[in-house]
């Protein structure tokens, strides 16, 4: 059975990947972004926004259930990376990142979670990274604020498991997207030698694992985080 997706952060890299992907499958994919929409297709819906804005959060799932009645899975892809010292981080560029790496997340799951909760079912997937478990050094900001989407994922999948409503997590390797083009490639190839696999991370590689937590069969799996690479 076709089901409604809302996937954050889809104006290009992994989000607007994980949009055609289900496109692609009949599905109805609704968007979002600080851009405009990049993506033409009957049953794609897009709305340009800042996910740390609660009002304007609100105001899409709103017009999203008035539209089509559910939500049936999240997708939190939405996120900024920064890599620096801790002590040449600006308080406004670490303000900057919580706000969308973890209050983004937040308020989108919170109103999101309150649908699901009437329809009694839903899959919500977080993404996080390696960076928290390897504890990198430059990303002290960065990492702190996935760590906290790591513990968010944990608590709410307890919170909301007797409402057949799963919340997992991903924890992302670099992969060839514009998030890492900043990064100098030394210290992401230093990073891809700690993982057991020595490669970059492929769109193949995350969309595989969004499908086992979205299977009905894994309805017994929740609270946990998924590191891909092998991490430990």
């Amino acid at each position: 059975m076709n089901k409604i997706y809302l996937i954050t952060g889809t104006s290009k890299g992994i989000g607007k990947y994980l949009c055609e992907h289900y496109l692609a499958q009949d599905n109805i994919v609704i968007g979002c972004s600080r851009s405009e929409k990049s993506i033409t297709n009957k049953n794609y819906f897009h709305y340009t926004l800042d996910i740390s804005q609660e009002k304007s959060v609100m105001k899409m799932v709103s017009e999203i259930i008035k539209k089509f009645g559910e939500i049936d899975v999240l997708i939190n892809n939405a996120g900024i990376a920064s890599l620096n010292h801790f002590i040449l981080s600006p308080l406004s560029k670490a303000e900057e990142i919580f706000r969308t790496n973890y209050f983004g997340t937040f308020i989108v799951m919170q109103q999101v979670a309150k649908t699901m909760i009437r329809n009694k079912y839903g899959r919500i997937i977080n993404f996080t990274t390696v960076a928290v478990p390897l504890n990198l050094e430059g990303e002290a900001i960065y990492a702190s604020s996935k760590s906290a989407v790591e513990t968010l994922t944990k608590i709410t999948a307890k919170e909301l498991a007797s409402y057949n409503i799963t919340v997992n997590a991903i924890g992302l390797t670099p992969v060839k997207t514009n998030l890492i083009e900043n990064i100098p490639k030394e210290k992401i190839e230093k990073l891809i030698e700690r993982q057991a696999f020595k490669r970059y991370g492929e769109m193949k590689d995350i969309i595989n694992s969004v499908d086992f937590f979205i299977n009905e069969n894994s309805n017994y799996i929740t609270g946990q985080i998924l590191y891909l690479g092998g991490v430990y």
